[in-house]
């Protein structure tokens, strides 16, 4: 089990992405240059997209938190990024219908039970329409970095207890 790392470098503002799958390329390529993550975490993660969508239509926000298994992640971390334009994800247990996601939290966590408990966080983030306006206003990734950690409390996050 390693520490939860979360350093700018996992911060994408703006992305620009023609779909999902493009964003969920982009992100997965900048944590493998980061070594966060194994080759196979790119197509491990669209692939558990198309199979188990994760797009959340959230107050004043939509959101997406695409994750996959363990075995395809070297570090643990959550990499963030805000989109210039919403990009459709379908909602999490649809089939087809879709939500304008506008930041997406791609998870990379190195066992399931640290996942688990990091997604139970975010879910109490994403009540909160106007931290996540304000995340998305912001242009400066020290920021989004200091805003997120002290929210979620990361410096603190374990995540490999058993709940």
């Amino acid at each position: 089990m390693s520490e939860l790392r979360f350093d700018k470098e996992v911060i994408l503002m703006h992305l620009e992405a023609a779909d999902y799958t493009e964003v969920l390329q982009q992100m997965g390529e900048n944590l493998a240059k980061h070594q966060y993550v194994k080759d196979s975490f790119i197509p491990a993660i669209v692939e558990r997209e198309k199979e188990f969508a994760t797009g959340l239509p959230t107050a004043g926000v939509s959101v997406a938190i695409p994750h996959t298994d363990a075995v395809h992640v070297n570090h643990k971390t959550i990499s963030i990024a805000t989109l210039k334009n919403p990009v459709d994800f379908v909602i999490m247990g649809e089939e087809t219908e879709t939500t304008p996601v506008q930041i997406v939290f791609m998870l990379a966590m190195d066992e399931p039970h640290s996942q688990l408990k990091l997604l139970q966080d975010l879910m109490k983030i994403f009540q909160e329409g106007t931290f996540l306006n304000q995340l998305l206003q912001t242009d400066n990734a020290s920021e989004i970095q200091k805003q997120l950690a002290d929210k979620l409390d990361l410096p603190n996050f374990k995540g490999g207890e058993k709940l």
